[in-house]
């Protein structure tokens, strides 16, 4: 249990970034965790299973894709429970934790592919905008630069933990002409450059379609609609919070305010919200492995693909 609370506390802290890499880092800690116990019966081994599970959940408010990867681990070892015996237990673990990472490495390919079609063949430079870091987005940058699409990028810098330089790093590599702005400009970039189309990624999605992704989103989807360019989220389908249709709410994780300030005054209050929400009315359309749909279709297309998934 100790080496589980260490790894934990790397998804806690922040030292495991990205909703992918959380996603996966999870299942991979709970498939060595099941490697490692030593239980008397198979009953006694997953009731411990779900204590490390629960200890992994709870290290991250708004991480679906994890939570997702883990129930899926955890669903699919109470159907083969009946038929196995206590050893074969970790080899179960980890067959299913590959399947998931296959699962989301298929999805990815599969938006990359679809999200490449909304850039146009032309001669004048397609003008994309992006928000953050997401390897979604960045994979459909990739995806269109390997199909020879004209197409120059605009990001943000994201405040404050400057995941946007990743993005740039990214896109710079891979031969990719990159405009990097402070947050604040965002609005002025929009204009100032004539962005024909906005991307960004997601880290949850709720039954009523609202995305939540890193903050600073929401004031994006507002230059968009005021400026009627077309908004899209693009995320797997993973990333939908099953539990929302229940009537939960998602939360807004609040980070370390020195992230901010190191050494502020004394007497001052600072906030540091990780993330906000995007109100479907401000989204064109998800790119999922799906397909293109409105947000809102979202628990339809998830209750498809992923019954395993589901509580």
């Amino acid at each position: 249990m100790e080496q589980l609370l260490k790894d934990a506390e790397r998804i806690k802290s922040l030292e495991i970034q990205g909703a992918t890499n959380v996603a996966l880092n999870a299942i991979d800690f709970l498939s060595n965790y099941a490697k490692r116990l030593k239980c008397p019966d198979i009953e006694s081994c997953i009731d411990t299973l779900y204590k490390a599970r629960e200890i992994l959940m709870n290290t991250r408010p708004t991480e679906p894709a994890m939570k997702n990867g883990l129930k899926f681990l955890m669903s699919k070892l109470e159907k083969e429970k009946e038929n196995c015996c206590l050893e074969e237990i970790p080899d179960i673990i980890e067959r299913y934790k590959n399947q998931y990472n296959e699962i989301i490495q298929e999805s990815k390919k599969k938006i990359a592919e679809i999200g490449a079609r909304r850039f146009p063949d032309t001669e004048e430079k397609f003008i994309v905008m992006t928000h953050c870091h997401s390897t979604l987005v960045t994979a459909i940058l990739l995806e269109a630069k390997k199909q020879k699409k004209n197409f120059k990028v605009i990001n943000t810098e994201t405040q404050p933990r400057l995941q946007g330089r990743r993005t740039t790093d990214e896109l710079l590599e891979a031969g990719i002409e990159v405009i990097h702005v402070v947050d604040s400009a965002m609005r002025w970039a929009v204009r100032h450059y004539q962005v024909d189309i906005i991307l960004i990624g997601a880290d949850s999605i709720t039954s009523e379609g609202t995305v939540l992704n890193k903050i600073g989103s929401r004031l994006l989807a507002l230059v968009a609609h005021e400026e009627n360019i077309p908004f899209y989220v693009c995320s797997p389908l993973l990333k939908y919070n099953p539990e929302t249709n229940l009537g939960i709410l998602e939360t807004i994780e609040m980070r370390d305010p020195e992230e901010i300030w190191e050494n502020p005054p004394e007497g001052i209050q600072i906030l540091n919200p990780a993330f906000e929400t995007v109100s479907r009315r401000y989204i064109d359309g998800l790119i999922t492995e799906a397909g293109i749909f409105a947000s809102s279709h979202v628990p339809n297309y998830f209750a498809k693909l992923y019954p395993d998934m589901i509580e």
